[in-house]
């Protein structure tokens, strides 16, 4: 595609609304958060141009109220899902075909949609059913959304307009085709933006998609489902399913036909995923792509002249906000021993000041954690914590699922520098810190370069830049995205392409054009103007 053949909007990151008392969002979205509540929705497979019930359902609960039923799920069979492969390759050979630009109009009405008509809704969806508080909402459901609809559009056009030299008489082109099959997303409870960006972005670049949503997410799921058909997505484009995971990953990866997978979830899950897709490379038609982001062990680490405060209100931030359920979330801390005692002053000052409960209350800054298992498994560390000599709990420590699944934002102490807490990925909201002397600043470096096989994010605080540079290259390898000066949570399309390596995934940064290089196969095409008629050349004489 000839650069600047068509004039495709500039991307621009979408304002946050701030949601303050009196403003009509607020109002909009409370509004609509009360109708989604008081009703119940019915949640279908999408494959084709079909809606499935299969009439056996799963039902929907808030986590911050457990009882309340907000709406039903239908669970596919295996017969479904290979319906979904065959309406997605059904429709593979007209979307393949479809104009570059004629895709994009359908992803950028998706965005326009979403930034206006649907932004409460889409909003509400994720604060009701994934207990996000309306701010944690509106970055992700809506701007961290409409971002990638919208960026992912422009780093299309980049990609199309990359093209090889050509030397006289002749002229190379690069086609950007899609993959050779169809690709399998799997998404994540935690990020309404990945849910809909992980099967849009390769859709946008004329690939087919059967997508499986976290059974914790199907709420707002099914509302990016309503926002993609009317903004005019061809049947079988996207194709939605629910139900048995094990069952619906087997039948995909098993297909000859299956081209890549786009994945954020577990590490463990990626790694059976993967070993699932090497035993299958033989039945393949190409070798397919696999693109994953995983778990997480961020931290932070402070300089001995960091500004207390500053690091005290990261951690505040970057371990708590949406109950530490980011994979990018604080889990770790780094304290040297003379910032420490003002650090822990206003930490505590902070934790004590947050207010827990539904999201529907927007004096509240935190909420319940995702469902009774998360809940179990964190109230297990925590008790751990109070039973164990090298650890100490300074704040919170509670916990109650009698309404629910509520964890009081906790966070821990210990002297173990190898405590499980400061290896172990927990997802939820704990802190874990490391108080170290002041002069162990390299070796602590180090420290935390080892303890972790994840390497997501991470941050530093210092007002030494030379600290700052030695911290940089000491950590090189523990972060893919690493934040100097600010919380590890955060990142914006555009600003800052996010992943990571290790255990963390394969680091092909959403929010950037290197991730949607891995959707195309490109050919290269050389056509020579005048062919030659005489096999000879000039050196034979």
């Amino acid at each position: 595609m000839p650069k600047g053949i068509y004039n495709v909007p500039a991307a621009i990151n979408e304002p946050v609304k701030s949601y303050a008392p009196g403003s009509k969002e607020r109002e909009r979205v409370l509004t609509v958060f009360k109708e989604l509540y008081n009703s119940s929705v019915d949640v279908p497979n999408y494959i084709g141009a079909e809606e499935i019930r299969t009439g056996n359902t799963k039902t929907i609960h808030p986590p911050f109220d457990h009882k309340k039923t907000v709406g039903t799920y239908h669970e596919a069979e295996k017969q479904h899902i290979k319906q979904a492969i065959a309406a997605a390759l059904d429709a593979r050979t007209k979307w393949a075909a479809l104009s570059w630009e004629h895709r994009a109009a359908i992803f950028l009405k998706a965005a326009d949609l979403l930034a206006g008509p649907y932004r409460a809704k889409i909003n509400a969806a994720t604060m009701i059913a994934q207990a996000k508080t309306v701010h944690q909402a509106e970055i992700d459901a809506a701007c961290e959304f409409i971002d990638f609809l919208r960026f992912n559009v422009q780093f299309m056009q980049q990609i199309y307009a990359e093209q090889p030299i050509s030397s006289e008489g002749i002229w190379n082109r690069l086609e950007y085709r899609p993959l050779e099959g169809f690709i399998y997303a799997i998404t994540p409870f935690n990020f309404t933006a990945i849910s809909g960006n992980l099967p849009a972005a390769p859709a946008l670049m004329g690939n087919v998609v059967v997508w499986k949503p976290s059974a914790s997410q199907v709420y707002s799921a099914q509302v990016i489902m309503e926002v993609f058909k009317l903004a005019g997505l061809p049947a079988g484009v996207i194709n939605m399913v629910h139900g048995d995971p094990v069952m619906i990953t087997d039948t995909l990866v098993s297909s000859p036909d299956f081209a890549g997978i786009h994945y954020t979830g577990s590490t463990q899950v990626f790694n059976d995923l993967w070993s699932k897709i090497g035993q299958n490379v033989p039945k393949y038609k190409t070798y397919p792509r696999i693109v994953g982001e995983t778990g997480g062990k961020d931290f932070v680490v402070a300089h001995p002249s960091a500004v207390p405060a500053e690091v005290a209100t990261a951690l505040s931030r970057g371990a708590f906000e949406y109950q530490g359920q980011k994979c990018s979330a604080a889990s770790r801390a780094y304290i040297p021993q003379s910032i420490w005692p003002e650090v822990k002053e206003l930490l505590q000052k902070d934790i004590a000041s947050f207010k827990m409960g539904s999201p529907e209350d927007t004096t509240n800054f935190i909420s319940a954690v995702i469902h009774e298992g998360s809940f179990d498994k964190l109230a297990r560390y925590i008790d751990a914590a109070k039973a164990s000599a090298d650890a100490e709990i300074i704040a919170g420590g509670g916990y109650d699922k009698s309404v629910g699944w509520f964890i009081e934002p906790t966070v821990i102490v210990t002297t173990n520098p190898q405590y499980e807490t400061l290896t172990t990925e927990l997802f939820g909201p704990v802190l874990t810190v490391y108080v170290y002397e002041d002069a162990q600043w390299a070796e602590t470096l180090k420290l935390v370069d080892a303890t972790s096989p994840y390497a997501l994010t991470g941050a530093i605080f210092s007002q030494d830049r030379y600290a700052v540079e030695e911290a940089t290259k000491a950590l090189e390898n523990a972060a893919g995205n690493f934040y100097i000066n600010d919380k590890p949570t955060g990142a914006v399309v555009g600003q800052q392409p996010f992943g990571g390596a290790r255990a963390s995934g394969t680091n092909d940064k959403a929010g950037s054009v290197l991730n949607l290089y891995r959707w195309v196969s490109p050919r290269t095409i050389k056509e020579t103007f005048v062919p030659p008629t005489d096999y000879r050349y000039p050196f034979l004489g």
